[in-house]
């Protein structure tokens, strides 16, 4: 028995939890990166927050490392919150280890904007089932997690030009607050090519009512990028694009007051800062992928 406690205690000791998280302090709206260390006698199954799971997956640069992404509601307090790690340990028992992060208010600015009336409170049944019907159709793209990665290589931005409107600012429309700002608006006049942020598989290629010409990327593993207000599409529905590849063209459609491009990230559904969730992603996990 003696013997049986000293092993069980060298085994546990051998066997260090080795996870980390690389931004335990971090905004909402913003992304959490966990990298895990893949050693002997520890399998790790999913991370859970705010009873919702997010997948581990295998590093493309290190097979001897994983990653999850955690994305923080927009809409999350600051407070300090709790990661859980399920995991099965040498004799198969699930094990779950908590991990502290800290949720820190983003400072995000208000903006008012003047669109047409039509855009903000639309009345018609048509369009107010068209909106619904829109919603759904995206939510359920959204939602769905593929194993497969199409990651490889570092991400670009869709578009060189300057910023008009960073993500998280509240939107102030005609006077009226209408939630915030989903991603990030670049400059781009009529007919500026848009491309991939990285490869993927289009998703949908859609006229939508509020974000106009849309097109949706889905870079596996619960990952996808948006491209909104375009005025041509060079691609259509299940295609397989490479990183630069062209989208298509930017214009005014849906509700804006102009021609930009809006540029937005979701993970497991959650909309997430684009910028942020690229920098993570090209610094730690895709650092030198060309």
């Amino acid at each position: 028995m003696r013997f049986l406690v000293t092993f069980s205690l060298l085994f546990t000791f051998l066997t260090a939890f080795n996870v980390s998280i690389k931004n335990a302090e971090v905004a909402n709206g913003a992304t959490v990166l966990l990298e895990f260390e893949k050693e002997q006698g520890i399998e790790y199954k999913v991370v859970t927050f705010d009873k919702k799971e997010f997948g581990i997956f295998s590093s493309p640069l290190n097979p001897k490392y994983s990653y999850a992404l955690v994305p923080i509601s927009y809409y999350e307090k600051p407070e300090s919150k709790i990661v859980n790690i399920h995991y099965l340990n040498a004799v198969k028992e699930e094990k779950v280890k908590a991990l502290r992060l800290e949720v820190l208010d983003g400072g995000y600015q208000k903006e008012t904007i003047q669109v047409s009336s039509q855009k903000v409170n639309p009345q018609a049944a048509s369009v107010k089932k068209r909106i619904s019907e829109e919603y759904k159709e995206a939510m359920k793209i959204y939602t769905r997690v593929s194993k497969r990665s199409y990651l490889d290589k570092e991400f670009i931005l869709p578009i060189e030009s300057n910023i008009t409107s960073a993500f998280g600012r509240a939107r102030i429309y005609n006077g009226s607050l209408k939630g915030y700002h989903s991603g990030t608006d670049f400059r781009a006049k009529m007919g500026t090519p848009i491309k991939a942020a990285n490869d993927g598989r289009v998703v949908l290629v859609k006229k939508r009512f509020y974000s106009g010409g849309t097109v949706l990327v889905d870079h596996g593993q619960g990952l996808y990028t948006c491209y909104f207000h375009m005025s041509q599409f060079n691609v259509k529905k299940g295609a397989l694009v490479q990183r630069g590849e062209v989208l298509g063209l930017s214009g005014k459609s849906g509700r804006v007051t102009g021609p930009h491009l809006h540029f937005s990230a979701r993970i497991n559904g959650v909309q997430v800062d684009p910028l942020q969730l690229i920098t993570l992603m090209n610094t730690n996990i895709l650092k030198g992928k060309q």
